[in-house]
């Protein structure tokens, strides 16, 4: 195809190679790296050999760990997006407002990824989620609503072909199932969630930006018991008003 005689594929297997530390806070051997990505041995050793040098994997005994240079990767984003002057401010109110912790997410292939967390020492990190976290769309809220009111082509495509995982004995496990689930947070303009990823846990969400143009969303999860129906209401609308505020940010409109 034209398109791939484009695309460097040495540069993409290094990234795979970078992309499957994910998790690993202890380190990954070569044989570790080896099965994760499927390369043979002498790729990956050369490939993340090449990562040493450049200052994004350190080498500690037979292990291998990533550094904190990785995070200067995002640096660019989190400027232009001006994370540090508008978003995080802007979810702090909202969560001292509504005593949870709030999020912000985008998408990220066929999962969400954290890009922003709200940071006040008065609300909870229920579930240990943090920036760079990533969660899978079908079962979230944060997931079906970047579905429902982001680009129409892309959500589609991911309908039919995201991971359709079973997580509790309430995730819906048939696509159909979701895209009905999806339609309706695109016609209410917002999502809610109950035990179909993590049981117990009660999960809303709201787009931030106009419908098919939505490029994040912000959201919450917490125990049923913290979020009852009698507060949904007052809940919502505070996350309405953070959403408009960051809006101009990430509708693709803008």
């Amino acid at each position: 195809m034209t398109a791939n005689r484009d695309i460097s594929l040495t540069f993409m297997k290094g990234m795979t190679v970078l992309h499957a530390f994910d998790a690993a806070a202890t380190g990954l051997t070569l044989a570790d790296l080896s099965r994760q990505t499927g390369y043979d041995r002498a790729t990956v050793r050369r490939l993340v050999l090449t990562l040493v040098d450049l200052g994004y994997v350190e080498k500690t005994g037979n292990r291998f760990l990533l550094t904190p240079r990785v995070l200067v990767l995002a640096g660019s984003f989190l400027r232009g997006h001006s994370f540090g002057k508008m978003v995080q401010p802007l979810l702090n109110i909202c969560a001292g407002e509504i005593g949870f912790a709030v999020a912000l997410a985008m998408s990220d292939g066929d999962h969400a990824v954290y890009v922003a967390q709200s940071t006040l020492q008065s609300s909870r990190f229920t579930f240990g989620f943090t920036v760079g976290s990533r969660v899978p769309l079908l079962p979230t809220a944060i997931g079906r609503m970047l579905l429902a009111w982001g680009d129409p082509a892309w959500a589609e495509h991911a309908l039919g072909t995201a991971p359709l995982d079973r997580y509790t004995d309430a995730t819906l496990s048939d696509r159909d199932a979701v895209a009905r689930a999806v339609q309706q947070a695109m016609a209410d303009g917002y999502c809610i969630t109950r035990d179909e990823f993590e049981a117990g846990v009660t999960a809303l969400a709201v787009p931030v930006g106009g419908p098919g143009r939505a490029r994040a969303v912000l959201g919450l999860s917490e125990p049923h018991a913290s979020l009852p129906d009698s507060a949904l209401s007052a809940t919502l609308a505070t996350l309405r008003q953070c959403a408009a505020e960051l809006r101009p940010g990430f509708d693709i409109s803008q």
